[in-house]
């Protein structure tokens, strides 16, 4: 029952709903015991040649009032404690993929994606089951089990009742042992479903690399033995399922094999009536459902369980940065300085970035270059503040990184990544993503710096043109430029571009730098590249090499330095001048 005090918070918050359709419940197990008793007396009444047609009338009128008053409420506790459960279901929806915002790059590194759809998918909608179908089965076999068997001591016969109930204690070891094979069973189940979402998430993204390389047969396979796997597992929950309702109904059928011999004997004996055989076994058939809802119950709490363990494990992840309580909201400043700034991912004892030091005045433009694994990206990433960093070592508008809150610093900040990513919608949605009250003047004009504009010509739909999942309708290209205009449209204090000109052509990345420095003058912009004619105009330029900065200077200082940037400089020049 440990679910049920995880998710007290939601029941203290909808105590009414809850306690209105609970009370109703009770309502209704009183209203269904006086049928039986009704029936009974009946029986009696006709075996003793007593019954009137006024009685009979009687009777009739008010089986059918129980009738209707049953459907009704029925009808409320159906809307209370249903309805119920589906705002827990929204309500997980949204603290779900509120969490899924706030956390650091290196969980999704951790996770899988299609794990985190199946949280989603399977294991929220087994929680829910909990709140709606689990209340109703805890409610209702209590109250209607107690209730029943009281009239059944109380009004029929106690012996009796004692004897119809004695194959009851194999029903509480039954359920409590299938209860936890299923918990165990159905958590292993809920793993192989996120990783076969995984799969058919990477498949499905990654159909065009699938192709190229001639896959195909090989990822059916292997998703065929995944599928296999859930299939297997999902099995072994249901062989556990099967097993509940049988039980139940073996043990239910002892109860009433007891109960009519045990019955009849009393009935011969003169101890009950007719009336009253007939009243306890409507009675006990009464007792039928409640057997089967606790049944239901073991079931339902054990995958609500599994599932909100899961769930649980997800919510304990924390964002590794966090703010400080008092943070500054607003800076006005653009300049950036970092001090001795050395940097280690996180469970990583080796250093990313080592003693980088420097100072980018409001509308300079910083160049970083460098091999590959250098920490150019790393450094990127550092300066937006998503991984833990040494205090006092980063400073934007002269306050420290930690200082400042993430909604202020990223607000301020523009960053188009490597790896582009495009949302499955319009050209102009994605270029506005970070703007959606833009028009499309201002969609149009950044497109024109980004130089996308003569390739939207060539779409008839322009810019209501699909770009399908992350762009695939597009070239490496038209999705950088597309990312560039994205950015741009927000027109930030500081933009910061990480190696996002690499498939464009020299022509074309010149277009687009002579733009940048039109457009942004007096504003900040970091440029990492490996063709360096991006960042031959910057004020300043780092030359890392293995997390630490070996070269800095101008273009014109460190070409009279000879050192690599002076040799990788004039290596792609002539690289250029040849393929001219």
């Amino acid at each position: 029952m440990k679910i049920w005090r995880q998710l007290s918070w939601f029941f203290r918050k909808y105590w009414k709903r809850y306690a209105v359709g609970i009370a109703i419940l009770f309502l209704i197990d009183l209203l269904v015991l006086w049928p039986p008793r009704l029936i009974g007396q009946t029986v009696d009444q006709i075996r003793n040649g007593s019954l009137t047609m006024s009685a009979l009338t009687t009777t009739v009128v008010i089986l059918l009032l129980i009738g209707l008053a049953l459907y009704a409420l029925r009808y409320f506790w159906r809307y209370l404690l249903f309805g119920g459960s589906l705002m827990l279901e929204r309500s997980l929806r949204e603290r779900l993929f509120g969490h899924l915002t706030i956390l650091s790059p290196s969980f999704y590194s951790r996770r899988r994606s299609g794990d985190l759809m199946a949280l989603a998918t399977n294991d929220i909608p087994a929680i829910e089951q909990t709140a709606g179908m689990g209340v109703l089965t805890l409610v209702d076999s209590l109250f209607a089990t107690v209730l029943t068997l009281t009239v059944m001591m109380v009004a029929i016969d106690w012996k009796l009742t004692l004897a119809a109930l004695l194959p009851m204690p194999f029903l509480a070891w039954s359920t409590a042992y299938y209860g936890k094979l299923l918990h165990d069973r159905f958590y292993l189940a809920q793993e192989a479903f996120g990783e076969m979402n995984d799969h058919v998430q990477q498949s499905v993204s990654g159909v065009r690399v699938l192709r190229a390389f001639v896959q195909e047969e090989q990822d059916v396979e292997s998703f065929r033995r995944v599928s296999e796997k859930t299939m297997e597992r999902n099995i072994s929950v249901s062989r556990i399922d099967a097993l509940f309702e049988p039980t139940i109904g073996i043990i239910i059928g002892f109860s009433f094999l007891i109960g009519l011999g045990y019955g009849t004997y009393l009935v011969f004996s003169s101890a009950i009536s007719l009336g009253d055989l007939v009243a306890f076994n409507l009675y006990l058939g009464l007792l039928i459902w409640p057997m089967f809802a606790f049944g239901w119950l073991m079931n339902i709490l054990q995958r609500g369980s599994a599932s909100l363990k899961r769930l649980s494990e997800f919510f304990a992840e924390q964002p590794e940065v966090k703010e400080e309580k008092q943070v500054i909201d607003a800076v006005s400043s653009s300049t950036i300085e970092a001090r001795s700034f050395t940097f280690h991912y996180p469970g990583s004892e080796k250093a990313a970035l080592s003693d980088i030091s420097f100072l980018l005045r409001e509308g300079e433009t910083l160049g970083i270059v460098g091999r590959t694994g250098s920490g150019k990206s790393t450094l990127c990433r550092a300066l937006l503040h998503q991984f833990p960093i040494p205090p006092d070592s980063m400073l934007v508008g002269g306050y420290p990184l930690e200082q400042i809150s993430l909604s202020a610093l990223r607000g301020k900040m523009a960053y188009v990544p490597q790896e582009h990513l495009l949302f499955s919608r319009t050209i102009a949605s994605n270029v506005a993503f970070g703007k959606p009250d833009a028009t499309n003047e201002e969609v149009w004009h950044a497109l024109s710096l980004a130089e996308m504009r003569e390739d939207l010509t060539q779409f008839p739909a322009g810019l209501d043109t699909m770009v399908g999942e992350k762009g695939v309708t597009l070239s490496g290209g038209q999705k950088q430029r597309i990312s560039i205009a994205r950015a741009l449209l927000m027109e930030p204090d500081i933009l910061i571009l990480d190696d996002c000109l690499s498939a464009v052509d020299a022509r074309t990345e010149e277009s687009i730098l002579r733009h940048l420095r039109e457009e942004r003058h007096g504003k900040t912009t970091i440029i990492t590249a490996h063709r360096l004619s991006a960042v031959q105009h910057a004020q300043l330029i780092l030359v890392l090499d293995e997390g630490q900065v070996v070269e800095r200077g101008t273009h014109d200082q460190l070409m009279a330095e000879n050192g690599w940037y002076a040799q990788q400089y004039r290596r792609q020049q002539m690289e250029q001048d040849a393929a001219g």
